[in-house]
């Protein structure tokens, strides 16, 4: 059997770490992208003690440079890539809007955006060019690519933006047998929702506790986009915690 090659961005903690774990259970080999090296490396010495089916690769991915680099190392290391999972993502501060800095503002969208970006136009040279061609992309959006939370104008512009890179992505995608879907995902229980244990700002102006999920389940979601032939799709996928405000916020 062909063991298929992956990189996650985003992958030494919460989400992106659950998403390698299911990844190298269905037999993938798994390049761990994160800023910070000593994350990631730690990660992946607890996933994969052997070394032999994961490469961490600490990386801003906001820097196209950067992001070139990654994925010429995957492709000579490993000849190939069938799997791009844009996980990577970050919030700003919630306060009002027109508090927020240019900076603040800025680095949301060289995270959430700008990386996914550089990182597709990288998969889609290595994917039109290999033989088997073709691969798949998985975005990670939100319950925030569709409906926001007060105070989250980055997190949510950038999410909605990335519902529209999906799209774009299938299509352009669709001569070369590149496949690309989404997954939008709620109150999946990492440290980036451990405040929604003590209540969080609700869309009426009260606070709330929320509901969590264990992050395994939209691992093994992911696992299952990943897991289907290249002419079939899953475009939209939500995987939420049941008893969260729904949809809307409500």
């Amino acid at each position: 059997m062909t063991i298929k090659t992956a990189i996650v961005t985003g992958a030494g903690t919460g989400v992106g770490k659950a998403i390698v774990k299911a990844l190298l259970g269905q037999g993938f080999k798994v390049a761990m992208v994160g800023r910070r090296r000593d994350v990631i490396e730690a990660a992946a010495k607890e996933l994969d003690p052997t070394g032999t089916h994961t490469m961490t690769l600490p990386a801003d991915i906001g820097d196209p440079v950067a992001v070139a680099g990654m994925f010429d190392q995957v492709k000579a290391s490993w000849g190939r890539l069938d799997l791009l999972v844009n996980n990577a993502g970050i919030g700003a501060p919630a306060i009002p809007l027109e508090e927020l800095s240019a900076e603040q503002w800025l680095a949301v969208v060289a995270a959430n955006l700008n990386g996914a970006f550089f990182c597709t136009q990288q998969a889609f040279k290595i994917m039109k060019a290999q033989s088997p061609r073709g691969g798949r992309i998985i975005n990670n959006g939100s319950i925030s690519a569709t409906t926001p939370r007060p105070h989250s104008a980055p997190y949510t512009a950038t999410k909605h933006a990335i519902t529209g890179l999906t799209k774009s992505t299938a299509l352009d995608g669709r001569p070369f047998d590149i496949a690309c879907g989404q997954i939008d995902i709620g109150n999946a229980a990492t440290e980036m929702t451990r405040k929604m244990a003590t209540g969080v700002l609700q869309a009426n102006g009260s606070t709330a506790i929320e509901a969590t999920m264990d992050a395994k389940h939209v691992g093994d979601a992911v696992a299952y986009m990943a897991s289907l032939p290249l002419d079939a799709n899953v475009l939209t996928m939500t995987v939420m915690a049941t008893q969260m405000p729904f949809v809307g916020r409500g």
